[in-house]
Order: structure tokens, then sequence, then C-alpha cells
């Protein structure tokens, strides 16, 4: 259950900032222009070929921007039900500028984006347009292109650009860490009467029963992904047979394509595979919490592993399924007669091994903390929560996952906070995670002070009257 940036009624201009900019995964110098589904159209300059071309306006490095990008990112932001009301033409310029310099300079420090990604990415792009707009034929006319085939060119390369933007963001951050010391300063910085106001919020502790899967189940799944390994080996296709059988949700669409390293949250199951492997190999099947796996990894660059892998889950009987609701309704009796606690069943009975150790108690996953924020929990978790009185324990829940594997579950609220303003001692962890961003803010606009002093940078006609967020007029 993910939650959102927490709300505030009064706080200062720079956390406001650094709040909106990261609600959307990505950080940005422009303030006012939220990052789009699909980025505005560019042309790379061949080396030393920069010669006058109808329509250009800018220029950052290799990259040029046409005064109809402009026209094509405002139609963009509409679509997708954002008002374009009060965004100028020169602060959208402002935003594509910025994005050309990040790719730019992704470029220059040799980040690499390999083709096969960006084609994944594609595919799965082009799978939620075409069931946004009802056909590939439709998708093509809406971008007002000749041919699917011209399409694709066009739109593997504004995906190509924004991958290149996206790694160059996150290279400019991923070393910005932030003191214990820096943190109470930004708190004392803060004016009292413009402190944040935190919304009401709960801790959540639950005991999880999954029902049990027969080896004779197992087996079938692990013989179908070997029938699969052979299949491929052959000469077939593993992503083809990933798009049409693998129950990952997160990779299915592209073909089962992930890139890693050993920091990637995974599993560590899938992890220490996928790193015990050579390119073009293919694991034997393995099991992990989400069912069983194979991985083919496709390229090894560094400490990177590009790969795919195909995930099946075993069925489950209807006798293993009523079998797990008796057991958690008889922990639930157990608990209520007081012959253990919550959290001791938690402990000795739940199947959640992420939640077990610490007597059931859930972890949000964006803070690490313990606490739920009612007004940003996830609407399925709230559902459950929202009318259980202090210590009362919910019935058993049937919970069906993304990828279909069910379980029932028992929810208890364990603590209630109230709205209330910030407190550096209660609230520590999320006044510590507004100061990392205010930090990171700085750091990119350190960033663009420096990159834009040294990139060839041209703005042309009458948009070099406005009155950009950045230098990019090098005044």
């Amino acid at each position: 259950m993910l939650l959102k940036t927490i709300p505030m009624k009064s706080v200062t201009i720079a956390i406001a900032l650094a709040l909106f900019l990261f609600s959307t995964n990505t950080i940005q110098a422009q303030e006012i222009i939220a990052d789009t589904v699909v980025a505005p159209v560019v042309k790379k300059l061949p080396t030393n070929a920069r010669q006058k071309i109808d329509g250009i306006i800018a220029t950052v490095g290799d990259y040029i921007i046409l005064d109809s990008d402009i026209d094509k990112s405002y139609l963009e932001i509409s679509s997708q039900g954002n008002s374009i009301k009060g965004i100028t033409r020169c602060q959208m310029l402002g935003k594509l500028m910025e994005d050309k310099l990040y790719a730019h300079q992704a470029v220059q420090d040799s980040i690499k984006v390999t083709d096969a990604e960006i084609k994944g990415m594609m595919e799965e792009r082009l799978n939620y347009m075409v069931g946004q707009i009802g056909s590939l034929e439709k998708v093509i006319q809406y971008y007002k292109k000749d041919s699917e085939e011209d399409f694709k060119s066009y739109f593997f390369d504004i995906l190509k650009e924004q991958k290149l933007s996206s790694e160059m963001t996150k290279k400019i951050i991923e070393e910005v860490e932030i003191t214990p010391e820096e943190v109470r300063n930004f708190f004392k910085s803060i004016p009292k009467k413009e402190l944040p106001l935190f919304g009401a919020e709960m801790e959540v502790a639950q005991i999880v029963v999954t029902p049990k899967i027969s080896d004779l189940e197992k087996q079938k799944v692990i013989d179908r992904l070997n029938e699969f390994k052979k299949e491929v080996q052959a000469g077939s296709s593993f992503a083809t047979k990933a798009v049409l059988y693998s129950k990952d949700p997160g990779s299915a669409s592209n073909g089962g394509f992930y890139k890693m390293t050993r920091k990637t949250p995974f599993v560590k199951e899938f992890k220490d595979v996928a790193f015990s492997l050579q390119e073009g190999e293919i694991s034997a099947p393995f099991e992990t919490d989400f069912g069983f796996h194979i991985i083919m990894v496709d390229k090894i660059n560094g400490q990177e592993v590009a790969l795919r892998h195909i995930l099946l889950t075993p069925s489950v009987s209807e006798e293993a399924v009523q079998e797990a609701k008796e057991k958690i309704t008889l922990i639930r009796t157990k608990i209520l007669d007081k012959k253990l606690t919550f959290a001791e069943a938690a402990r000795t009975e739940s199947d959640q091994k992420e939640t077990r150790a610490n007597g059931g108690v859930l972890i949000n996953p964006k803070t690490q903390d313990t606490r739920f924020e009612l007004t940003k929990m996830d609407p399925s978790l709230y559902s459950q929560v929202s009318n259980l009185k202090d210590d009362a324990i919910s019935q058993p829940i049937l919970d069906t996952d993304e990828n279909g594997k069910k379980s029932f579950k028992l929810i208890t609220v364990t603590n209630r906070i109230n709205e209330h303003t910030a407190d550096y001692a209660t609230d520590y962890i999320k006044i510590k995670e507004l100061a990392l961003k205010e930090k990171q803010i700085k750091a990119i606009g350190k960033w663009f002070e420096e990159k834009i002093k040294e990139t060839y940078i041209k703005v042309l006609g009458e948009y070099r009257d406005c009155d950009f967020t950045n230098n990019w007029l090098k005044k």
C-alpha cells in the first residue's frame, strides 16, 4: 500500500515546491509544469550540423526544439485531463529545454540505454494507449503519422530521450544524503506559523494465512517452465512466451524485461539467480513468494543485468482455501479468548514473513515508517480498517493480489495519531524526507547552473524575451 506525499496547510515555498516535484517521481527545476506521459518532439542534429531550419526555436547541445513542440506539449497535457490554464509558451519551452539538457548530458556521461529496454517501454506504452483510444490505427492518427513504421520510429526516439533524462536525474541525486544535523537545522528554519500540518494517521498490524499448494501443482508448473526453457533453447522467443504466459503484471506486457543491479529492490531469491547467470543463459525453475520463475539474461553491463523472466503460479484447490479460512478463524478466536495476543499470533502463525517478526505491524514502503495517513491510504486497506475500533480485530478477509494469489488476513489498528502540527521528535521521518527533497532540489539547481554554462545553448526569436527560471540565455 503506497502512500504519497503528506499534505500541508502552510509551508515554505521551498518545501511546497519539493513536494510538488517529487509527486511526479521525477525532479524538474521548471516547477510549474508537470511531467507528461509522452515527451515532446525532438530531432537530434548531427555533429557540426547546426544549420538553420524553419521552425527551430532553441538548441540544447545536440538537440533542437521546434515551435510545434510546444503545441504538442500542450496537447499532451490536455489529453491527460490536466489544465493548461496559466502555462505560458515561455514556461513550456523552459521545461522542454530542461528535458533536452538532461538527455544531452546523459549521452556525454555515457549513460547506457539499450534498444531492447526502449522497445519494452514502447510496447507497454502502446498497450496502454491502445486501451485508452481503441486501436493502434487510432493512436497513429492521433499523432498524425502516415504509417505504423513511421510512428514507432518517432515514438522510439521520444522514449529514448525520456529514459536518458530519467537516468540522468537519478545520477544527479543518487548520492545526495542528509545528516541528522541538517534535518534539525531544516526544521528550525521553518517559522512556527508555517510548520506543516500532518493529517490523521494510524498504525496497522495483520496476520496472513495463505492456502497451501500441493506438491503435485508445484511440479506441474515446474514442468511447464522446463518446457518453455527447452523451446527457447531450440529457437523460440523467450519474450513472446513471457507476453503470452507470464503472470507478472509488471513485466509480461514487455516480454518479461527487467534491468537491475544488486541494489534493485527485488526479492533475494530472484537476485541470487539473476546474478549467477551468464549472457544468454536460462535458469532452472526456482521459487519465490510470488510463484515459480525462469530467467534469461540478455546482457551484463558491469554491475547491471538486463534480463527477461516468466512467472507462473500453481493452482490452489478449493479444499486448501477452506482450510486456510478455518485456520485464520481459529487464530481470531484464540486472540479474542485472550489465549494469545495479536502480536504473538502474528509471530507464530502468520505466513507473511515481512511482518511476522515485528508482530504483524505493516511498514509504509514509501517512508519506511509504521504510520499510514488516512487520506493517502490505499483504498482497499482503508476500507478494511476505517470502521475498526481500537483493539478490534476484523473478520477474516479474503485477499486476492494482482497475480491472482489468494490469502486470508486479520487486521487490527494498533495506534491512532490525530491531525497535528509537525513535531520534530514525533515526525522525524517525515521531516527528514522533506529536508532530503529540498537538498535534492538544490543539487538539481546547482547541476543546471553548471551544465548550462558549459553546453551549447541557443534561444531564437521572440523566445529570447522570456523570463526563464534557468539562465538559458546566459546573461
